[in-house]
């Protein structure tokens, strides 16, 4: 009898142990994905601000300037490229909406970002666009990758159309979260005008007729949870200009946006409750659960071997102490 119970301890070892690894090497790629039908809304503001004021056509100081970002999940077709790539995937539909102190809008860019569900790397498929013009994406955007590491990543601009290095600074505390921050500059670019003007009547076109170029510049800053990747803060120090506007503002720079942008407190709270909640599932597969395992096998394992030496003593007629 206690033979049979020292076998069924060693098997339940065994099973503990090969369990172990499996959920953090097999399971853990498997189950740690984004939903295909996230829906998300982040309230970023500047105050003040400078903007430029279409009806004097000069720049003047305003109060606040508000920008909300919506990410919306497409399943439907994440599941048309997933058959067509045989990756699973993420199809995020995303909206800049840029609002003046008014609440006019200034400018709204959309885009749709195609990555992987598991590594947030992007999967290059039909439809894949920044403000309705086809991008082949290099690097990430929006997220991190699950478990973060403390190094530069390629990083994604919206407006100039390219990835460039996000580099890691250090680690900090917000939110009471362990967090890693990154922060990236992008030097003065000529970019594409928006394909939606505040304006009536004004599009990109008619701006370029005019000779009037569109350069933007940026410090991006993030602080990332590194089990989820997912960011609990971002703020921007952000600038636009229109150039070779003399004909038309009297001067030859003039100011359309700066500003130093950051998320709206009730936003942070928000995305750090969602942090806090998501990356207890993540530990449960990469940490919590395979230590347990493993501690649980190798109690079973000494828990057999005990009950295996007794059970050897019995046979031999010695009394154990």
């Amino acid at each position: 009898m206690r033979r049979r119970a020292a076998l069924v301890l060693l098997s339940l070892a065994v099973f503990c142990a090969a369990m172990a690894p499996a959920l953090r090497w097999y399971a853990f790629p498997r189950l740690a994905r984004i939903p295909p039908n996230q829906y998300q809304v982040t309230v970023l503001e500047a105050k003040p601000a400078t903007l430029l004021d279409y009806t004097t056509l000069k720049a003047r100081k305003v109060d606040k300037i508000t920008i909300v970002q919506t990410l919306k999940g497409d399943a439907e077709a994440a599941k048309r490229v997933e058959r067509a790539t045989g990756r699973d995937v993420v199809v995020w539909d995303s909206l800049s909406y840029v609002a003046g102190p008014d609440g006019a809008m200034v400018s709204k860019i959309p885009e749709r970002y195609v990555f992987d569900a598991h590594t947030q790397e992007p999967v290059h498929a039909a439809g894949e666009t920044v403000d309705g013009d086809p991008v082949r994406r290099e690097g990430i955007e929006f997220k991190w990758p699950f478990l973060t590491e403390k190094r530069d990543y390629q990083y994604f601009d919206a407006q100039t159309r390219t990835a460039a290095p996000i580099h890691y600074r250090g680690t900090r505390v917000f939110g009471g979260l362990e967090v890693y921050y990154f922060e990236q500059t992008v030097p003065w670019t000529e970019v594409p005008m928006p394909k939606a003007m505040p304006v009536k009547g004004i599009t990109p076109e008619v701006l370029a007729q005019t000779g009037l170029t569109r350069w933007y510049t940026t410090r991006r800053m993030f602080w990332v949870d590194p089990v989820t990747g997912a960011p609990v803060n971002g703020e921007e120090i952000h600038r636009e200009e229109l150039r070779g506007a003399r004909a038309l503002f009297g001067q030859d720079t003039v100011t359309v946006f700066a500003g130093h942008v950051k998320m709206r407190e009730d936003s942070v709270t928000e995305v750090v409750d969602l942090v806090r909640a998501d990356r207890l599932k993540v530990l449960l597969l990469v940490s919590y659960l395979p230590w347990s395992l493993a501690g649980l096998a190798l109690l079973l394992l000494a828990l057999a071997l005990r009950v295996e030496a007794r059970s050897r003593t019995r046979r031999r007629g010695v009394t154990p102490d």
